[in-house]
């Protein structure tokens, strides 16, 4: 199997280039059912040790449905499949132009959750214009071990609890104290109705560099390198129900690790279309080995 790999503003993505499943054809969101139902166990022996690690995204390359489209794009991590992953594909991007597969300027690929349009700016900066966010549920508040969260329920291509309510300050230092917290937030609000479908959770606190600083938890239980391009465009939603941004203005989001995306966003009719631009860089391109009878030929669960 032939991949590249590369990193948006830290964040990790491994794209499969050649000798993935094939998938047959159809919309994108068949092939992702398709992919979970017959060919799950190669997503951990792709992204997982020893291949890879907790932290990775894999993005398999796929023929679009509609022929218009440069290509399709179907997400996965340590947990299960993505709808949209807005790192991923800036790092998918940067990675096709690598290869020659696609040219600078307006790309369109296929996710299971819709169409994202990409303009590739330079050979490593990239403006996605992701599928349409907006906000479910403002002001949820849940109880964890006697300490209040209240926040918000957002779509962004994934769902997202967003809050400023983090139980310590937003730095690398704090990375395990605000993974647990974390994780034990998306329990609380999923047991609530308004927020069971939730699958990362998003702590906000200001910035000296930036609009504001964030922690994104995922679906895994790693933590996101990047600012979060789904988590991003769900806080635009926000900030754009609450009045707090108007369509056009930038906002400039810092990762926990100081990766940084400039986002903004404008109105189809009433639906928020967010933009978020951030730079990737390619790190590898290799040729992973399945060998058989290697015990960890599936990869190492744990």
């Amino acid at each position: 199997m032939q991949v590249i790999d590369s990193h948006t503003e830290g964040e990790p993505t491994r794209l499969i280039i050649e000798g993935g499943p094939d998938l047959g054809s159809g919309p994108l969101d068949e092939r992702r059912n398709r992919f979970s139902k017959d060919h799950d166990a190669l997503r951990l022996a792709v992204i997982g040790e020893p291949r890879g690690f907790e932290a990775m995204v894999g993005a398999l390359v796929c023929e679009p449905y509609d022929a218009s489209n440069n290509a399709g794009l179907i997400f996965f991590n340590n947990a299960g499949f993505l709808g949209m992953c807005g790192h991923g594909t800036i790092g998918a991007a940067v990675s096709l132009h690598r290869l020659g597969k696609i040219s600078l300027g307006r790309n369109k690929f296929e996710t299971p959750v819709g169409v994202v349009t990409v303009d590739l700016l330079d050979a490593n900066t990239a403006r996605i214009e992701n599928v349409p966010s907006y906000r479910t549920a403002s002001g949820l508040e849940v109880n964890v071990d006697g300490k209040i969260y209240r926040g918000d329920v957002a779509w962004g291509g994934n769902w997202f609890f967003l809050t400023h309510d983090a139980p310590c300050e937003i730095v690398p230092a704090n990375i395990r104290t605000l993974t647990d917290a974390a994780w034990a937030v998306r329990q609380a609000v999923n047991a609530t109705a308004e927020g069971a479908s939730v699958d990362h959770v998003e702590f906000f606190a200001s910035s000296d560099i930036a609009d504001s600083r964030n922690f994104v938890l995922c679906p895994g239980g790693e933590f996101d390198r990047s600012p979060c391009g789904t988590g991003t465009s769900a806080k635009i939603a926000c900030l754009a129900a609450d009045g707090k941004l108007t369509a056009g203005e930038n906002w400039l989001q810092e990762s926990v690790t100081g990766g940084r995306f400039t986002a903004s966003y404008r109105y189809d009719g009433e639906k928020i279309i967010p933009s978020i631009t951030g730079r990737a860089f390619v790190t590898g391109k290799t040729r992973l080995v399945f060998e058989e009878g290697d015990p960890l030929r599936g990869g190492l669960v744990r």
